[in-house]
């Protein structure tokens, strides 16, 4: 059971993130993970309160408030008319519709888990991750970095014309991933991302010369991979290079129609 000394809905960001400095305390977030934890923290600091539920569109980008949940996100009808349903593709899987109304875009993004959909997902577009103090970074960036005490006030992700494909292999429909990729294309390269490794998403870009088994061989060859409970690091990468042509022949074959 997850407990906590004290909560404070934060009033604004400058208040949450000064709260967020002790180690002892915590944010929220949608707290799906959080609450199956046995810790302790001091103060649990809620953002619920800073409008930050919104996903925004304009005519250049998205904007993905931290508070979103994945549900909003899955079904949002922007995002999957430009981005062709991947969205709905990545999210549909995880766990159960009551989990992804609570789990939130910050939580997942900003926790940087190994088997996040979200983040691979992500990962091959044109994405932004707005922090509080550190400033609009790239995903691909943020992914690499180290854990601080900043929050992540929203992901933005570019109209930029790229189309793209997602697909994941799970034991079960509501299990954590065996492996999960993302294929984008646009102006002649390829943006491969693959996660479940079991290590987080990478970016690996190509550009397009050959058939599509080299370049999705290629593509594969430059992830590492590893074994645990669900897949050994040899059959995840057999399965990375599988999927990954796969996308690539789904979106030539759009391109056709």
């Amino acid at each position: 059971m997850f407990r906590v000394k004290e909560y404070v809905k934060a009033g604004s960001l400058e208040e949450a993130y000064q709260l967020n400095q002790k180690k002892s305390n915590v944010l929220l977030g949608g707290m799906m993970w959080l609450k199956m934890g046995n810790g302790y923290k001091m103060t649990a600091i809620d953002l619920s309160g800073l409008g930050l539920d919104k996903i925004e569109e304009d005519e250049k980008e998205f904007r993905i408030g931290c508070m979103c949940s994945l549900r909003q996100m899955e079904q949002h009808e922007g995002l999957n008319r430009y981005f062709g349903g991947i969205f709905k593709e990545c999210a549909h899987y995880i766990v159960g519709t009551q989990f992804r109304n609570g789990a939130t875009v910050g939580g997942s993004i900003f926790g940087r888990y190994g088997f996040s959909d979200i983040l691979t997902c992500m990962m091959m577009l044109d994405t932004w991750v707005e922090l509080y103090k550190g400033g609009t970074v790239s995903l691909a960036e943020f992914a690499k970095m180290p854990y601080n005490r900043d929050i992540l006030v929203r992901v933005i992700i570019k109209k930029d014309g790229r189309r793209a494909a997602y697909a994941s292999q799970r034991a079960s429909k509501t299990d954590f991933p065996v492996i999960a990729c993302g294929v984008a294309r646009k102006d002649g390269f390829w943006y491969v991302s693959v996660g479940a490794r079991p290590s987080k998403a990478a970016l690996v870009i190509l550009k397009e010369e050959g058939s599509l088994e080299r370049q999705a061989n290629d593509a594969a060859e430059q992830f590492s991979y590893g074994d645990n409970l669900r897949a050994s690091g040899q059959y995840r990468k057999y399965l990375a290079g599988v999927y990954v042509k796969r996308l690539m022949e789904q979106l030539k074959g759009e391109e056709q129609r």
